[in-house]
């Protein structure tokens, strides 16, 4: 059965996040463990955009959290507390954070996109161009980049998919190229 189809009957046909019927697509959970039902969610399209830009945050439409945030799906809890994070300052979403509970290991997840950080704690990611890099973008490489600790030379022009990112130090990413997990120095690549 397709992940729509089981994300479809999990959700009874609904935002898991808002309970809106309309415009439904599955959103996955990055930093993604499996790829599969376990880290993704079915959202609305105000959500999912609103998710991925912060600058189109409506907080009045974050109030469905405070019933989603229960959800026994993990990836709907992960959101939640990514979006409460976010809106923490309007008042009544640290009311919500406080009574939220997640699991160390889950814990982890939620905050591994930097959600919850000061703006002046959070470490920003930049491309050779200045462009802000997240995780899960795609980057190519400027330059050939010999990869230590092995002969590959990964070459310029190649396409690197769903970067992660370090959490400690601005100048590395993390992604396949030729099917070899490599931290990446971001000075020597270009958001795609």
């Amino acid at each position: 059965m397709s992940i729509e189809r089981e994300l479809n009957k999990r959700s009874q046909n609904k935002c898991e996040l808002c309970s809106n019927p309309e415009n439904l697509n599955p959103y996955q959970v990055l930093p993604s463990k499996n790829n599969d039902l376990q880290d993704t969610i079915f959202a609305c399209s105000t959500c999912i955009t609103q998710i991925e830009d912060p600058e189109q945050t409506d907080p009045n439409h974050w109030r469905c959290l405070n019933d989603s945030m229960w959800s026994e799906q993990i990836p709907v809890q992960i959101i939640a507390w990514r979006m409460l994070s976010r809106l923490r300052n309007e008042g009544w979403p640290q009311d919500l954070l406080d009574m939220m509970y997640l699991d160390d290991d889950n814990l982890e997840w939620a905050k591994a996109t930097g959600e919850g950080e000061d703006p002046e704690d959070k470490i920003v990611h930049r491309d050779s161009n200045g462009v802000i890099i997240n995780a899960g973008d795609s980057v190519v490489l400027i330059k050939d980049l010999p990869v230590k600790g092995s002969s590959m030379v990964a070459k310029r022009g190649t396409a690197v998919r769903r970067v992660s990112l370090d959490h400690e130090n601005a100048e590395y990413i993390e992604g396949k190229v030729d099917g070899q997990q490599i931290v990446i120095i971001t000075k020597y690549v270009k958001k795609i």
